[in-house]
């Protein structure tokens, strides 16, 4: 009861820790994302204009182009004060002067609309910086370099800093921006942010953000490509009308392979996804408030723990099947409950559960498997004691015995052995003679009998009882049983010298086997039961023994029909036996013509 408590804690103390700690971290965060992370109804609102191939295969490498593309793309969608885009979005930075003009006339464009939102970014790199205290301390967003757009836009745009945010363990893009405070204390928007918050400011809704944090994880609404998206060389020569973006959130960006703006993304494994789609996302997670908030991690941990103890109890009084159930039930729960609450906005850790549930399933598995195999190996000990090795073998392998009253009929061979004159031997002799001399003859006539394949039924006193082709079939059992008479005999004889020289007593045998029908089974009640063989063929045999002489084997008729071929023997004649009206057969043993030993 000790050691499973001690197991119980210390499984509640592994979960508690590995959950407290994030130990899977990686891991655990690609279950979320192949689990959970699914698509969702993109918001028809966010419409995407494309810098594509198409488009530049007409109008060129688009980082040569003048702003008058641009400047030409707003004034096609606003046409007028009713029929234009709420907000557009350029995921483009437009970082230096390039043809005066065209500059103008796009920063013109951006002024008269008032509705541009364009983005900048920041270099950040490592640095050891002081703080207000004077204290320093590493500063992991530094500020290298801040990359705006040219003055005459940069004044006439809102802006948001498009940089992207990474998962340092696999560079997966989870969590965007909101804003950022710089040295300053000028706090900066984010690309997605400054569009949203313009959205909202074109239709009189305030901007409520889902967090006060500077970042937000959030849930993918559209796969690549899914948000609508079109060929900005379509709208610039009209196939695609500006009502097509009337009131809409439209993003510009690029949307072309090797023009390094591309990302990997929880909801697609494998498939990459443009900056200006990641965006789209981002802003539809603001609108829909699709944030994501971490369950806090002591609740997390305390979670787990409860959880594994309370599994841990249940599977104690549980069958294997039952065990392997019950924790696959668990898991089944902790996941479908990680989706609920993933669909509710919140995350937590998936895989310390599970893995723990998988832990306990296998400890209790091992468990039952110890006990069974140690139960097994008890009842192998216990037959051990009773039958030939090749016999308990055979019940191990196939596991088909059980103990339990009852018995059956079955054709057997019963052999008694006795020492003759024990009782005035034992008189003479000191207890731990007596001792000896039963040790080494009992010694004797268990290993003839588990040699040749024999049940050992019982001692009774200084006799020897035996059963053969029971408890399972036997090949040649009678022959056998002769054979081990035999041998008890001869090994008698040998033993003798021993004791003669030992004790000067001498000691001898007097073995009778029979054969024929019995009742063989477990005898007695639940609590006490012996595995024995009953019925006439046993009384005749213990007959047999009972008036065969000192190194003397008398067997029936019965017997000697059986193994006549290969034994010698000296007829003695009709005998009659006590217990018996008619008298029995009866046959010396003398010799053995084919030994099979």
């Amino acid at each position: 009861m000790l050691k499973r408590r001690i197991i119980c804690i210390l499984g509640a103390i592994i979960a508690f820790i590995a959950a407290f700690s994030d130990a899977f971290g990686l891991l655990d965060k690609l279950i979320e994302d192949t689990l959970y992370h699914n698509p969702d109804k993109i918001d028809s609102r966010i419409r995407i204009i494309k810098i594509d191939d198409r488009t530049m295969n007409q109008y060129g490498d688009f980082s040569g182009w003048n702003r008058d593309v641009y400047a030409e793309l707003v004034e096609k969608l606003c046409v007028s004060e009713t029929i234009r885009p709420a907000v557009i979005g350029f995921d483009i930075l437009f970082s230096s002067e390039k043809e005066a003009a065209a500059d103008r006339r796009f920063a013109d464009a951006c002024a008269a609309y008032g509705n541009v939102v364009c983005g900048f970014s920041y270099a950040f790199t490592k640095a050891v910086v002081t703080d207000k205290d004077g204290n320093l301390l590493d500063d992991v967003m530094h500020v290298q370099e801040k990359v705006l757009p040219y003055d005459s836009l940069a004044s006439v745009v809102k802006l948001g800093f498009a940089n992207a945010l990474m998962d340092e363990d696999d560079r997966i893009i989870r969590s965007s921006f909101l804003y950022f405070d710089e040295a300053d204390q000028t706090r900066a928007k984010s690309f997605s942010a400054a569009v949203y918050e313009a959205y909202q400011n074109a239709n009189g809704a305030p901007a409520v953000y889902p967090t006060d944090e500077r970042a937000m994880s959030f849930r993918y609404s559209g796969e690549p490509a899914e948000y609508e998206n079109v060929s900005l060389c379509d709208v610039l020569n009209g196939t695609i009308p500006a009502q097509a973006f009337d009131d809409c959130i439209v993003l510009v960006g690029v949307y072309a392979a090797g023009m390094l703006d591309t990302y990997f993304v929880p909801i697609a494994r494998g498939q990459q996804m443009y900056g200006v789609e990641i965006h789209a996302n981002a802003i539809q997670a603001i609108l829909e408030g699709k944030t994501l908030t971490a369950i806090p991690v002591w609740l997390d941990a305390l979670l787990a723990l409860v959880l594994v103890v309370l599994l841990m109890l249940i599977c104690r009084k549980l069958s294997v099947l039952r065990v392997v159930l019950c924790c696959l039930l668990v898991i089944a729960v902790k996941l479908a409950a990680g989706v609920f609450l993933f669909d509710k906005g919140y995350s937590w850790n998936n895989l310390v559960v599970p893995m723990m549930a998988l832990l306990i399933a296998l400890y209790y598995t091992g468990l039952h498997y110890y006990r069974a195999r140690t139960a097994k190996q008890g009842i192998e000990k216990a037959f051990s004691k009773y039958v030939a090795p090749q016999v308990v073998n055979e019940i191990a392998q196939n596991g088909t015995y059980e103990l339990k009253l009852g018995g059956e009929n079955r054709e057997v061979a019963v052999l008694f052995v006795d020492i003759r004159g024990f009782t005035p031997l034992s008189e003479s002799l000191e207890p731990e003679q007596v001792v000896d001399i039963l040790n080494g003859y009992l010694e004797l006539t268990t290993d003839c009998i588990f040699r040749h394949g024999g049940t050992l039924d019982k001692f009774i006193g200084d006799a020897t009882m035996a059963v053969f082709n029971a408890p399972f079939d036997t090949e040649d059992y009678v022959y056998k049983a002769v054979l081990t008479a035999w041998d008890i005999v001869q090994g008698g004889n040998r033993i003798e010298e021993q004791f003669i020289k030992r004790y000067g007593k001498q000691v001898g045998f007097g073995v009778g086997v029979n054969c024929g029908p019995a009742v063989v089974g477990n005898i007695g009640c639940e609590f006490r039961m012996d595995y024995t063989s009953i019925g006439d063929t046993v009384n005749t045999a213990a007959r047999l023994e009972a008036n065969a002489p000192k190194g003397t084997i008398y067997i029936s008729d019965a017997v000697y029909q059986q193994v006549k071929e290969r034994i010698t023997v000296e007829e003695i004649g009709e005998i009659p036996l006590k217990g018996k009206s008619k008298g029995v057969f009866v046959y010396s043993v003398t010799g053995i013509k084919n030994d099979s030993k």
